[in-house]
C-alpha cells in the first residue's frame, strides 16, 4: 500500500528555508574561500582539512537552487534525469564529505591536545593534502554508489515521498546511518576526552586551549543540529513501516513523519552556513583577516552612511 504525501505544506515551507541557507552559505563560504586563497600564508596541515570542508560546502551550494525549484514546483523535477543524478551526487558528496572532514578536524584537535608529540602533528602540507585526497576518493566513491543505486526515477530526491508499508531498508541507507552514529560517538568521545584532560591539568582557561574546546563543542553542536534530526526521523520511519497494522492510521502517521523528515533534511543543508564557525574557532590565521576585513567593511559602511547624511 502506497501513502501519498500532501506536498502543499512542504512546497511552502522548504523553499524559503533553503533560500536562506543558500544565501548564508554562499556569503560565509565565499568569504572563507577568499581568506583561504588570499590571506592564509603559509598553510598548515590542519588548513588542508578546513579547506576540504569549504569544498564540500560549495558542492551543496551548486545544487541548492535546483532543490529550491524542485520543492517549489511540488516535487516536480524539470531539469532532466541526468542533471537530477548530478545534483543528487553533489548533495550526497556534501553530506558524506562534511561528516568525514568534521571527524578529521575533531581527531586532529584530539591528537594535538592529548598527544602533542605524535608524528601526525608534524605532517607537511603535501602529506596532509595526500591524506585529504584519499578521504575525498572514499567520499566520492560512496556518493557515486548511493547515486547510481537510486532506483526510483519518478522523483529527484533521496527519500520517496510516497511511503509504503513494505518500505525496505537499502544497504547504503543502513550503512550511512551506522556510519553517522559511529562518527557522532567518535566526536563525542574526542570532546569528552579533551575537556577532561584540560580540566585535569587545570589549564582550561588558557586562550588557545579554550579555542580548542570551542572547536570541539562547535562540531558537536553542528552534528546535533544539522545531521541528528534527519537520522533519528529516518529510524522512526523505518520502525513505523515495519510495525504498521492499521492502514489508515499508518498513512496518517507516515504523512506527518515524512513532513518532519523533509524539514529535518533541510537542516542538513544548514551545515554549509554553520561550517564557517568551525573555521573561525579552528584557525587563528583565519580569525585575523576576518577581524581586519570586518573592521574595514564596517568603517567603509559607516563613512558611506555619513557621506549620505544631509547637512545640518
Amino acid at each position: 500500500m502506497q501513502c501519498s504525501l500532501n506536498d502543499t505544506a512542504l512546497s511552502s515551507i522548504l523553499p524559503p528555508v533553503l533560500i536562506a541557507e543558500f544565501i548564508l552559505g554562499t556569503l560565509g563560504n565565499g568569504f572563507a574561500l577568499w581568506i583561504f586563497c588570499f590571506h592564509l600564508r603559509p598553510w598548515r596541515s590542519s588548513t588542508v582539512l578546513l579547506f576540504s570542508l569549504v569544498v564540500a560546502d560549495c558542492l551543496l551550494l551548486v545544487a541548492l537552487p535546483f532543490r529550491v525549484s524542485y520543492y517549489h514546483n511540488g516535487f516536480e523535477w524539470r531539469f532532466g534525469n541526468t542533471f537530477c543524478t548530478i545534483c543528487h551526487f553533489l548533495v550526497a558528496s556534501n553530506r558524506a564529505g562534511s561528516v568525514v572532514f568534521l571527524i578529521a578536524i575533531a581527531l586532529d584537535r584530539y591528537v594535538r591536545v592529548l598527544h602533542p608529540h605524535h608524528p601526525l602533528n608534524f605532517l607537511s602540507v603535501s602529506k596532509a593534502a595526500c591524506g585529504a585526497a584519499v578521504l575525498w576518493l572514499g567520499t566520492v566513491s560512496l556518493s557515486l554508489f548511493v547515486t547510481l543505486n537510486k532506483t526510483n526515477s519518478g522523483y529527484c530526491g533521496s527519500f520517496s515521498h510516497q511511503s509504503s508499508r513494505n518500505y525496505n531498508v537499502s544497504p547504503h541507507r543502513l550503512g550511512f546511518l551506522l556510519g553517522f552514529y559511529a562518527s557522532f560517538l567518535v566526536i563525542l568521545f574526542s570532546t569528552v576526552c579533551i575537556v577532561k584532560h584540560l580540566r585535569k591539568r587545570q589549564i582550561a582557561r588558557h586562550a588557545e586551549v579554550k579555542k580548542a574546546q570551542s572547536v570541539m563543542i562547535a562540531i558537536v553542536v553542528l552534528f546535533a543540529v544539522c545531521f541528528l534530526p534527519s537520522n533519528i526521523t529516518q529510524l522512526v520511519i523505518w520502525f513505523k513501516a515495519r510495525d504498521a497494522a492499521d492502514a489508515v492510521r499508518f498513512c496518517a502517521e507516515m504523512q506527518q513523519l515524512t513532513v518532519v523528515y523533509y524539514v529535518a533534511v533541510s537542516l542538513t543543508y544548514l551545515n554549509s552556513a554553520l561550517d564557517p564557525v568551525v573555521y573561525y574557532f579552528s584557525s587563528s590565521e583565519f580569525r585575523r583577516p576576518f577581524f581586519s576585513t570586518s573592521q574595514s567593511f564596517l568603517m567603509g559602511l559607516r563613512s558611506g552612511l555619513c557621506e549620505n547624511e544631509p547637512p545640518t
